[in-house]
């Protein structure tokens, strides 16, 4: 008889694993015992409010600064004990560009293959594939001090790329751009994990996180307050319903008085109904209304976003707990 595949499936490799990550500065705690673990060839987004420790998680898992205590993997290599094997593997795009403002992008593309130890012919490949792939062999000639700011990113992240790395730190890599720029370089975030690239992510646009992220992580006063995909984590904030909005005074009073648990509003001819946004719970409430013999001219779903997750998990200090308990 044929049997299912499905409990021989293997889970994703492990790109970057954290345990027990500790970093205190002086008194000041930042990163209190946090454990990460992130799949290989997927995204993942660390959020979090301006001095929650996000920068300094990735400077210790890019080898950049040391770590006060943990167990850390990047790429399958001890990030405390074989910190060169790490920095073979990744790629790190921080706040600040990198970008030399005082020659071309093409030298800067070239620059960053020197110290790749790549040849001049192998150089010179890359740098030109880079480019063109980035959308700059235009602007490849100028001074990259005249690049726009999108330009100067897309720039940064090319040559990131020369190395061919297999994870990517982006440390808010869109902040200060505009729309257009941040599109576009999302679309190049997606490019990169299509090509297999693991990328970690940092931002301070929770609307980033939910189009990009396959998991996301808040990190607040030195530990995660939640993690788990963009849909888990809406679920665990309360707010959610459905709304039931009438033309038909009596149809509203009749729906009103049969659906105690609902909120009206008179003035609207609307019912708010609890809801976590589920298919089963909207089939309950379909089936409700159709036993009762009741048409609503209108049904809309609201769910909390990003933005209902981030100021809850990150507000009050009793909070995050609270909260962090309903994701269990």
């Amino acid at each position: 008889m044929p049997t299912s595949r499905q409990g021989d499936r293997q889970p994703s490799p492990t790109a970057v694993s954290a345990v027990g990550l500790c970093k205190s500065y002086g008194d000041k705690k930042v990163l209190d015992g946090i454990d990460l673990r992130i799949a290989a060839g997927s995204v993942f987004a660390l959020l979090g409010p301006n001095g929650a420790g996000k920068t300094t998680a990735v400077k210790i898992l890019s080898t950049l600064i040391t770590a006060d205590a943990g167990e850390l993997s990047v790429g399958g290599h001890d990030v405390v004990t074989d910190p060169q094997a790490v920095r073979a593997v990744i790629g790190v795009t921080g706040q600040f560009s990198a970008v030399d403002g005082l020659i071309t992008g093409e030298e800067n593309m070239l620059l960053m293959a020197d110290l790749h130890h790549l040849s001049k012919a192998e150089g010179r490949r890359v740098a030109a594939e880079l480019l063109e792939r980035f959308d700059l062999v235009d602007a490849a000639k100028k001074s990259a001090s005249t690049y726009s700011g999108g330009m100067k990113r897309r720039l940064d992240i090319a040559m990131t790329l020369v190395g061919s790395p297999r994870i990517i730190f982006l440390d808010e890599p869109t902040t200060g751009l505009d729309p257009r720029s941040r599109h576009t370089m999302w679309g190049i975030i997606r490019g990169l994990v299509a090509d297999g690239v693991t990328v970690f992510l940092t931002t301070q646009y929770l609307e980033e996180a939910d189009e990009l992220a396959d998991r996301i992580a808040v990190l607040n006063n030195g530990k995660i307050a939640a993690e788990g995909t963009a849909e888990e984590l809406k679920r665990i904030v309360p707010g959610g319903h459905v709304k039931l909005r009438f033309t038909d005074p009596d149809t509203y009073g009749n729906a009103a008085s049969a659906l105690t648990g609902a909120a009206p509003d008179e003035e609207a001819l609307s019912l708010r109904i609890p809801s976590d946004g589920s298919q089963r719970e909207l089939r309950s409430i379909l089936d409700w209304l159709d036993s009762a013999g009741i048409e609503a001219d209108e049904l809309t779903i609201h769910t909390p976003d990003l933005d209902d997750v981030f100021f809850a998990l990150t507000g009050p200090a009793d909070a995050p707990d609270q909260l962090k308990e309903n994701a269990r």
